[in-house]
């Protein structure tokens, strides 16, 4: 059985708790940008945020449920980007490609810190849901241009470009042209799909 994710201890309601909250989260992300998942504690993260120890501890149970509301709001953001895209084919994969890359690359280093550190603990149903959103939505729409393809296809081209986008964020790949590399990688697997269909 899967452990729970860690959550916050108690939901704020009020908007100077809901901005202490967003604080500790933002602090969590700048201290994973400039030294790393090893450097991340609680008394690092109070310090950063500008809150007392104590207050963190009100609000978060552990530096763990501080990274689960961290990913839930950066999955959240490209969500909000994919669910705006209502172009239809090839400008609909090019605004999906054109969202990936922006998410990867706004903050490059919290981008790829936070993708290895969400597959050390888990996220719950929530977060789950939230990555099977996004994998449906770019499903979608891919599906758009290249209909009638199997939805596993459609998956895997999402992983694909997913891959592409990760390695250049990690600085295995170039920047240069990437929007244009992911678009090949996705058109030529789903064309030959299509083609032995």
């Amino acid at each position: 059985m899967t452990p729970a994710a860690p959550e916050p201890k108690k939901i704020p309601k009020q908007a100077r708790a809901i901005a202490t909250c967003a604080a500790i989260v933002e602090a969590a992300a700048r201290i994973l940008e400039e030294q790393g998942p090893e450097a991340l504690t609680t008394n690092r993260i109070a310090e950063r945020a500008g809150v007392g120890i104590g207050t963190l501890y009100q609000y978060f149970p552990d530096k763990h449920a501080i990274l689960v509301s961290l990913i839930r709001r950066e999955r959240g953001a490209l969500l909000s980007e994919l669910r705006g895209i209502e172009a239809e084919g090839d400008a609909a994969l090019g605004e999906m490609i054109a969202a990936s890359i922006r998410h990867q690359f706004d903050r490059p280093k919290l981008a790829s810190a936070l993708e290895h550190i969400e597959q050390a603990f888990p996220l719950g149903p929530e977060a789950a849901a939230m990555a099977e959103e996004i994998a449906a939505l770019s499903s979608d729409l891919l599906g758009r241009r290249f209909a009638p393809v199997e939805r596993t296809d459609l998956l895997t081209a999402v992983l694909i470009a997913r891959t592409i986008v990760n390695a250049a964020g990690d600085g295995l790949l170039p920047q240069d042209g990437l929007a244009e590399r992911v678009e090949r990688a996705v058109r030529g697997y789903l064309t030959n799909v299509t083609s032995r269909a």
